[in-house]
Order: structure tokens, then sequence, then C-alpha cells
């Protein structure tokens, strides 16, 4: 195998890939004998078929695109070894020549991580943040605590706002079901609008038992053409209605916080509040230092780029639903979104992250920044205190290659540490300040003319 690598514009580059005629040959007879269990020829039993038979009945090329894709599995990542390059997306490939007794070239086109140029980092000035909290803050943060541990129970009545509804569903449109529309056991929470247009709003009123038939429509610019603007009946089947029990705030409830009065309770209610905040505070001006960096900084961040850390968004996102029973399809169904309006609701993200990993490494390599192994193992230990395990335990199951990841994370974190240990803090301007310099402003022209 040999690669040749073309670079081309905006932080993107063309490997090409070529592959000597005799791995295309292995690489047909392995996609031969996985694909001749599924080809019938007359005479034969299944899989029993020559090869050379099964060319002459379908074609010499019929194994031609296993054989390809055989290659481009085991050849890519090779080829991404041997290129050198820091490679930051998934390859576009395009196969150049495929044919027996010759070569097998193909092209991958990615996008390359970017040079960044830095502008001012050290030294940046930041908003400083008031950390107080009132008993207005206390007394919000315990109503929250109250609901938190609230029951839930099963009532035999109505649904009502804000309720749990355990429905069946399936939905039709021109009286004919369709794919993605049915679900069951689904716990819906009334007033969420997870569902589309008034779903919800019509459940209110009915109880256990009850059979109801939701009309919606949907949106005009819905993702599934054939759905799109048109009216939709779902069936629907409520199972149980729960609802939440909110306990009392008193010396009881404290006691099952841990404190004997209620007194205690807020106080401890109130250092915790003043914790987060201290902590929020930090992540903001961390946020806005961050931001002014690279607003300073030169970078051509490839499109590619952008798509790759967008599909992994749109993957964790996917994870998460799969965890509460919902699909991508049953998501955007119920949205009324797409996958294009999802991209593009996730792209202003997937930019930023790129933007900040890059200055930070950037940064990193500026000032020699690096994560030891010791530091390393000090973040290990302080997971395995955070879940009560022992370090010896922990610390055998972490691969060369979580080491280096960790290493790498350390190592971004050590280089927001530098920016926010040279950062310089001013207070946020109040507008009645503003309004006086106006004034004066005016005032000393005025004088001038």
């Amino acid at each position: 195998m040999s690669v040749q690598v073309e670079n081309l514009e905006h932080n993107m580059a063309k490997l090409t890939v070529t592959v000597d005629a005799s791995a295309f040959e292995k690489a047909l007879n392995q996609a031969y004998n996985r694909e001749k269990k599924q080809i019938n020829i007359p005479g034969f039993r299944k899989g029993k078929a020559p090869r050379k038979l099964i060319e002459a009945e379908y074609g010499k090329n019929v194994f031609y695109e296993g054989a390809g894709n055989i290659l481009i599995q085991d050849e890519y990542p090779k080829a991404y070894d041997e290129s050198g390059l820091e490679i930051v997306s998934q390859p576009e490939i395009e196969i150049t020549q495929m044919e027996s007794g010759k070569d097998f070239i193909f092209t991958a086109t990615v996008a390359v991580k970017p040079e960044v140029k830095l502008g001012k980092y050290a030294g940046v000035t930041v908003t400083k943040i008031d950390t107080t909290v009132s008993d207005e803050d206390v007394d919000k943060e315990v109503e929250t605590q109250l609901n938190n541990n609230a029951r839930t129970v099963t009532v035999d009545r109505e649904i009502q706002d804000k309720d749990t509804a355990d429905i069946n569903f399936e939905g039709f449109v021109d009286g004919k079901a369709f794919e993605g529309g049915k679900g069951e056991n689904y716990k819906l929470e009334i007033g969420s609008h997870s569902f589309i247009d008034t779903f919800e709003d019509q459940l209110i009123g009915k109880k256990a038992g009850d059979d109801v038939e939701v009309n919606v429509t949907f949106p005009e610019n819905y993702q599934a053409s054939e759905l799109a603007g048109k009216p939709a009946l779902f069936k629907v089947h409520v199972n149980s209605v729960s609802a939440k029990e909110v306990p009392e705030l008193n010396d009881d409830f404290a006691g099952d916080q841990g404190f004997d009065t209620v007194d205690e309770y807020k106080a401890d209610v109130k250092k915790h509040l003043e914790e987060n905040k201290e902590n929020a505070a930090k992540r903001t001006k961390e946020e806005e230092a961050i931001a002014k960096i690279v607003a300073d900084a030169e970078m051509d961040i490839p499109d590619a780029m952008v798509k790759s850390q967008e599909d992994s968004m749109i993957n964790e996102m996917a994870q998460n639903m799969a965890r509460q029973g919902l699909s991508m399809q049953q998501y955007f169904q119920f949205t009324g979104t797409t996958m294009e309006q999802l991209r593009e609701q996730v792209k202003p993200d997937a930019l930023k992250r790129i933007q900040n990993s890059l200055v930070l490494e950037a940064i990193a390599d500026a000032e020699k920044i690096e994560a030891s192994d010791e530091d390393v193992d000090a973040d290990i230990k302080k997971t395995a205190e955070q879940y009560g395990m022992k370090f010896e335990d922990l610390v055998k199951n972490v691969s060369d290659t979580d080491r280096e990841n960790i290493k790498a994370d350390l190592r971004i974190q050590k280089a927001i540490d530098f920016v926010m240990d040279n950062c310089k803090e001013r207070k946020k301007p109040e507008r009645k300040a503003k309004t006086e310099d106006k004034d004066q402003t005016e005032n000393k022209e005025g004088s001038e003319e």
C-alpha cells in the first residue's frame, strides 16, 4: 500500500491510497466467501457454487463492492497513520480504480486540524460576578427540594396539568397507521410540550382506563413529506395517572435530611447555594475569558470538522433519549423537526466547542503546559473516592489509551487555570452610571463649544 497526500484549501486534504492488485484479489475471495451463501445457482446447494461460475452468471464485478469495502476498512487506518496528518473528520471515500488484475485505488478527503494564531490570552478582562445568596434564594431552593422529595403516587381522578399519564398510543393519517407513531407504557408529563400541537392538552380531564381520540396537525415543515401539514388521529389508551405529593417544611422533613431543625437545614441549603454560585460564577468567567481569546485568535475551521462534532453531539443526544425509551424517529415526529433542523440547532455549539478546544490546546503549547503521570493518578484517585472505590482496583482497569485521554483533558484544564490565574476582573457597569457618564460627556462637549 502507498499513500499520496494532497493538501487542499481550508485545512482539507486528499489521501490517494493505492493497494496492490494481489490484495484486491484476496479481498475478492473474502467477499465471495462472505456472500456466496446468499446466492442461488441452479444445480448447486447454497454456498457451494464456485466463484467463477457466480461471476459468469451475475457479472465479473458481482463481488467488487464487498471487496472494496473490505480493503477500505483494512487500509484506511494504515493510510491515516502513514499520512502523518492530524485528521479531525470522518473521511469522504471515493473509489477511483477497481478492476480485477489491477491495483485498487481510492481517495479519502479529510479535514486536518487547523493551526491557531493566538492573539491576547494572558491578562484578559472578565466581569466580576456577585455570588451573594439572599433569603429569597434559600426559600426558592427549599421549595425545589420539597418538590424533589415529593412522592409520585397513582391517583384515581381526572388528569390535570403537571400530572404524568402512562399511555399507549398509535397514530393514523388518512386512516392508516404510520411508521414510528406507536408507543406503549409511555410516561407523558402533561404540560411538558414534548408532543406536537395540543396532544397533551387533549388528555386533561381524562381518567385511567379511558380511550381517547387525540386530533393534531403535523407542522408544514415536517421532515416526513407524506405527513407534513396533515391532520393526524392518535388513538390513546390511558393506563394510569400519577401525581406528586409534596411534603411539608417542618422539623420532621429537616430530620429526614439529616438536621435537627428547619433552621439548621436552611443554613446548610444556604451554604451549598453559595458554593454553587461560586462554581457557576467561575464557569461564567471562564466562558467569557475563552470567548474573548477565541475572538482574538485566527483559525480556519473546515466544515467537515464541524460536521463531525455535530455527529458526535447528535449521537450523544440519541443515546440519552434511548435511555428514556424514545427513538430519534419519534423525537422528530413529536417535535416536528428534521435532522437538518437539528443540525442547524447544534451547529453553533459544535463550532464553539471546536474553537474553545483549539485555542486551549494552542495556549498549552505556547506555555509548555503538560500533565504528568502523577496528575493522572491523582485524578483517578479522586474518581475512586467519588464512587467509593479503591484506587488500586480502579487504576488497574485504566488502559494506556484511557490514561492518555485523561492526560489530554488535564492539560486543557491546566490551560484554563493559566488563563484564569492571569485574568483581570472588572465590575459590570450599572446603567445609571452609564447615563451619568453620558450626561457628563455631553456637558463637557457643550462647554468646549
